[in-house]
């Protein structure tokens, strides 16, 4: 369906470049829905999602809160709220560096890692539903011109 129907705009995009803008931000909104949805039964959201991944990649010694907010996808502007949830429901543990007190460094649990090992091949399967419909051609042009526009 195109852009213009599924917002019922009457009137022409004033260019083709506000149409990609609004058509990306559309197809964003709606990737993240259906990944949520498939989250939702683990009580986890996409950011936290995000976050856990971030810290099973780092193994054992963790990361400190500003190096996991610089590899998230999304931006979130309150780690530490996001962590302080994380930690209540026992996914993550954090500690104060042992050379600098000010840095706190957070790590997943064996519990996070456990789930996450269980939401890869949901991760995966969600992912091929949501892509699926492009070609490789398709999907590789579309993330050399995504890189593009961020660079």
């Amino acid at each position: 369906m195109k852009l213009r129907d599924e917002i019922k705009q009457t009137k022409p995009f004033a260019s083709p470049e506000e149409e990609a803008f609004l058509n990306l931000q559309r197809t964003a909104e709606f990737l993240r829905a259906k990944s949520a949805a498939w989250l939702k039964p683990w009580d986890l959201s996409l950011t936290q999602y995000n976050v856990l991944r971030i810290l099973r990649g780092a193994g054992s010694s963790g990361l400190a809160c500003n190096e996991i907010g610089a590899r998230m996808v999304t931006q979130d502007s309150d780690i530490t709220r996001l962590l302080d949830r994380l930690e209540k429901k026992g996914l993550i543990e954090r500690r104060r560096d042992k050379h600098d007190r000010r840095v706190v460094m957070a790590r997943a649990t064996r519990q996070a890692v456990t789930l996450l090992g269980r939401l890869d091949a949901p991760a995966r399967i969600s992912a091929k539903d949501q892509m699926g419909k492009l070609s490789i051609g398709e999907l590789t042009a579309l993330n050399s011109s995504l890189e593009r526009l961020r660079s």
